[in-house]
């Protein structure tokens, strides 16, 4: 049985998979990462953490977090970083521009590959630091 709480799928595979596709994966990490953030620090309220995580999820306050980290990504990273910007999305949302919109879909795409890998202990330092003030 596969445990798809703690994947290490094989590079083959995860290579078979669209930019989007990881950036829709990788949008179910964040958001996860994101709410598992905002209960350890005290949301309390069912209201109040969905008010939060949709603040932290919106394609602006990715795009602004993504520069806390890309200045430390590998070589690898960033080119999934780039295929993930590259990526062409049927619509983009009211409240984001292009760029932002790009920047959080390729922030997604490196969320998703990186799960993908099992890569939790990266996925935890590059959150850590996009959660910094």
């Amino acid at each position: 049985m596969t445990d798809y709480f703690h994947l290490n799928a094989e590079q083959g595979t995860i290579d078979t998979i669209s930019n989007l596709g990881l950036a829709h994966l990788g949008d179910a990490v964040y958001e996860l990462m994101v709410r598992s953030w905002l209960c350890l620090h005290g949301k309390a309220t069912a209201k109040g953490l969905h008010r939060a995580a949709v603040h932290y999820v919106a394609a602006p306050a990715q795009a602004q977090r993504v520069e806390n980290i890309f200045s430390i990504l590998t070589q690898e990273e960033q080119d999934i970083f780039r295929r993930g910007r590259n990526a062409s999305p049927h619509s983009i949302p009211q409240n984001a521009s292009r760029e932002e919109y790009q920047a959080a879909t390729a922030l997604e795409a490196l969320f998703g590959w990186l799960y993908l890998q099992g890569r939790n202990d990266r996925l935890n330092e590059l959150f850590a630091l996009m959660m910094e003030e």
